[in-house]
């Protein structure tokens, strides 16, 4: 009977090296997926206080509801309630962009961490995107625009950014960015 010495150990550090990459990707998806849902819910819990302090609860998801879903129709008037299903369907499609969202800024951050030179044009990438969200809502959401107030869109998108950006630097403690 003959037996291998180091046999395991190289199977072992074979396959730990091999995952590596697997266990880098999801760590990639799951950051991404947070930070995402931190972003969405950062933005719902905003309008849900602006709406609760104007007394119309849950207006702000009804607008934008019916503006995406409503194919036309129009949008309530401010007097009338919520309306469940467009909250409901507005709040998935909401849910779902800031995911998408926060799994390119995860990917981003990854590139930014292996080239810190890359990190500068990020944050310029974050700029034009903010202005280019306000931007494209002025020209082609104005009825949504003139139903709710511009500046707490703005106030909405710059605490979500901020929200991101804090779990981001608790998971990045040593991201660096460089000019």
């Amino acid at each position: 009977m003959t037996t291998q010495t180091g046999a395991t150990t190289e199977h072992s550090a074979h396959i730990e090296e091999s995952s590596r990459p697997a266990y880098d990707v999801t760590r990639l998806y799951q950051e991404g997926l947070i930070a995402g849902l931190v972003g969405a819910a950062t933005v719902a819990l905003w309008f849900l206080i602006i709406d609760a302090i104007q007394g119309r609860p849950l207006y702000t998801p009804t607008v934008l509801g019916a503006a995406l879903f409503g194919r036309g129709a129009g949008l309530p008037s401010p007097d009338v309630g919520p309306d469940l299903g467009m909250v409901l369907m507005f709040t998935w499609v909401h849910g779902l962009a800031f995911v998408v969202a926060g799994g390119v800024a995860a990917r981003l951050l990854a590139v930014a961490e292996r080239q810190p030179s890359a990190g500068f044009g990020i944050v310029m990438l974050f700029v034009f995107f903010e202005f280019g969200f306000i931007a494209g809502a002025m020209l082609f959401a104005q009825p949504v625009l003139r139903a709710l107030a511009w500046p707490a869109i703005l106030v909405a998108n710059l605490l979500a950014a901020a929200a991101m950006g804090i779990y981001f630097r608790l998971r990045h403690p040593n991201l660096s960015v460089q000019p």
